[in-house]
């Protein structure tokens, strides 16, 4: 009996304490579909960046690895035989792999999109096009080239197609730049989301705090406490936010792949491929999350001691 008395005394084990922030609170559930909006935003972003960036990449490779020669017919001599000389002096240039002339129905049907079909081009001073295919990693001289095919036919002009390659980078430059911008313009909404939605919580969880900071808890403990809610909060919308974004990129491929040998599709297809993303862009996308989360947390964090400074 005296055992039971004594145990009877002892003082009870700890109970679990309500969080001070509430975890269900209206605020909370906003800032979930804000942050998770906010990432399924920059996971779009990021993504089409990424697509753009390894389809210009193809184009470059593409071209850089092949040059044009064009003959034009002139009066008096044989077209043929030119081509024909341009072709084999070609082949003999250091770090050419291989040369193939178009025949005149070839080299006709190149202008079919802008003349049409059905015409007859007998007349007309049409080119004869000549493609020759680079040696991967040579550094072809191309002034050396113009120089001998000059001297063999001088109606013969070489093409190393530098300036689709310069646009190229241009274009891939400015998407870049373009998904830089929104990227920080969605850090910068989420920031200030997350700024509000403390300030709030600040405001509705006030007397508490008030009481913890008058009674000696230290403002890095109150702090911490809510840092732990609005990293959970972010890594929650974070997570529904990047889930949404590679769904789409999922589907997206499919789709690609319905319309595939489509005028359409094939237009997609030459700006951003085959819409798949490599598994490193999908690890991007999960970085790119817990980066937003972690922007969350922090912005939640100062803006709590600035509300503590103004309680002092």
């Amino acid at each position: 009996m005296i055992g039971s008395r004594d145990q009877s005394h002892q003082p009870g084990q700890p109970r679990n304490v309500s969080p001070i922030v509430p975890r269900g609170s209206i605020s909370g559930r906003a800032l979930v579909a804000v942050v998770a909006i906010m990432t399924f935003l920059a996971s779009i972003t990021t993504g089409v960046v990424l697509l753009v960036r390894a389809s210009a990449g193809e184009w470059q490779s593409d071209i850089a690895s092949e040059i044009t020669i064009q003959v034009r017919p002139a009066q008096g001599r044989d077209l043929e035989r030119d081509v024909a000389n341009v072709a084999e002096a070609t082949r003999a240039q250091p770090g050419i792999l291989d040369v193939r002339p178009f025949t005149k129905a070839e080299s006709a049907k190149l202008l079919e999109p802008w003349l049409g079909t059905g015409l007859s081009l007998d007349d007309l001073p049409v080119p004869r096009v000549i493609v020759a295919r680079v040696t991967p990693g040579t550094a072809l001289d191309i002034t050396e080239l113009r120089q001998r095919l000059r001297q063999i036919n001088p109606n013969a002009s070489v093409d190393d197609h530098r300036a689709w390659i310069e646009r190229m980078r241009s274009m891939t430059g400015a998407i870049v730049l373009a998904g830089t911008g929104v990227l920080i313009l969605v850090i910068i909404a989420t920031i200030i989301s997350v700024s509000f939605a403390t300030r709030g919580a600040m405001a509705a969880n006030r007397p508490i705090v008030e009481v913890l900071h008058f009674v000696g808890a230290q403002d890095s403990f109150i702090a911490n406490r809510f840092l732990r809610h609005f990293l959970r909060l972010g890594l929650e919308g974070g997570l529904i936010g990047v889930v949404a974004a590679m769904l789409v990129f999922g589907f997206s491929e499919s789709v690609a792949g319905w319309f595939s040998g489509t005028a359409v599709g094939d237009q997609f297809a030459a700006l951003l491929g085959t819409f798949a993303l490599p598994a490193s862009g999908y690890l991007v996308l999960l970085a790119q999350a817990v980066l937003i989360a972690a922007i969350t947390a922090w912005a939640s964090r100062r803006t709590l001691f600035a509300t503590l400074d103004d309680i002092d």
